[in-house]
């Protein structure tokens, strides 16, 4: 009797491991990457990516170098370029020049490097203060409504404003402009992790684990913050990409990066005042925007659905 007692556990975990149709479930990763849209989007992300990194040599050319009598090319022209030096040589202008003869094709591919390295450090750093707010939010009940309220006090900011307002107090920069884009993004990180804790927080192994005296961040560690990685992963995406329209926006507006810094925003923004004559200045620029945060986009979709078993599909 008691050798049928102890078969019994092992028995109905071997029935659970395996499923009905005899094959092993195929992990998370590997279905991830089997998606349609994590492939398409990711490989768009992955070449832009290379890109930004390969940007000086695919420029051939210093963004920044101003020659007035190669202004207004329109693309696909060959001209003569007069480079910082004094040096004058053959160069094709790829996606023509802009008024003061600047290569607009170095200049979207150095702008790349702007948008990817603000969308990225914006992702990174607003998942990891909502981390820090949401778990304690989610898992100490006295300082829930204390973080709770904070947050929704900066939600109550429009991010845009907010962002002008932290630019013109600490100047142009790549670190202000990350930090002032990430904090309005951080309370919707830890709305969502709090009610992801809460849930996770009933879960009988949780439990089991506060009632053996574990401590506290062991838990949130160990058994919390791994089942909520998932759609932190995918919020993160969703982030990545509004941090880009904001920066595009931002410099726009010119008050974003420095003006000796090419940036989308800034190249569309020098060619708004032509753009009848010489629409290129602004449609290469609005171009690459459009399908870098398509990309991240698509890649947040995939993801979701592969991640979040509300969306996931089963027998893959």
């Amino acid at each position: 009797m008691l050798r049928k007692l102890q078969s019994a556990p092992s028995a109905g975990l071997a029935i659970d491991a395996e499923p009905a149709s005899g094959r092993k479930p195929v992990p998370l990763h590997r279905r991830a990457l089997r998606s349609g849209p994590v492939q398409l989007g990711g490989g768009a992300l992955a070449v832009l990516v290379l890109v930004a990194l390969f940007a000086p040599w695919l420029g051939t050319i210093d963004p920044t170098a101003i020659d007035p009598a190669s202004s207004n090319l329109l693309p696909g022209t060959r001209a003569e370029f007069m480079s910082l030096a004094g040096d004058t040589f053959q160069h094709l202008f790829l996606m023509g020049s802009d008024s003061l003869g600047r290569d607009i094709w170095s200049r979207v591919l150095y702008g790349t490097r702007v948008s990817l390295t603000v969308g990225i450090a914006v992702a990174v750093l607003a998942v990891a203060g909502g981390i820090l707010v949401g778990l304690a939010a989610g898992y100490f009940r006295r300082l829930d409504g204390v973080l709770m309220r904070t947050m929704d006090g900066l939600m109550a900011i429009p991010g845009i404003l907010f962002a002008i307002t932290l630019v013109a107090a600490w100047g142009a920069s790549v670190v202000t402009l990350v930090v002032a884009i990430a904090i309005p993004e951080i309370p919707r990180v830890a709305r969502l992790l709090r009610s992801v804790v809460l849930t996770i927080r009933e879960e009988p192994y949780v439990e089991a684990a506060i009632a053996l005296d574990t401590p506290p961040l062991k838990v949130l560690l160990r058994h919390i913050l791994p089942n909520a990685i998932a759609p932190l992963i995918v919020q993160g995406t969703y982030i990545c990409a509004s941090a880009i329209l904001v920066e595009a926006i931002l410099s726009f507006l010119g008050v974003g990066m420095p003006v000796d810094i090419p940036t989308w925003g800034s190249i569309m923004a020098e060619g708004r005042i032509q753009f009848t004559q010489y629409p290129h200045n602004v449609l290469f620029p609005g171009a690459f925007l459009a399908a870098t945060v398509l990309a991240v986009n698509i890649l947040g979709d995939g993801l979701r659905d592969t991640l979040d078993p509300k969306f996931s599909k089963r027998g893959t």
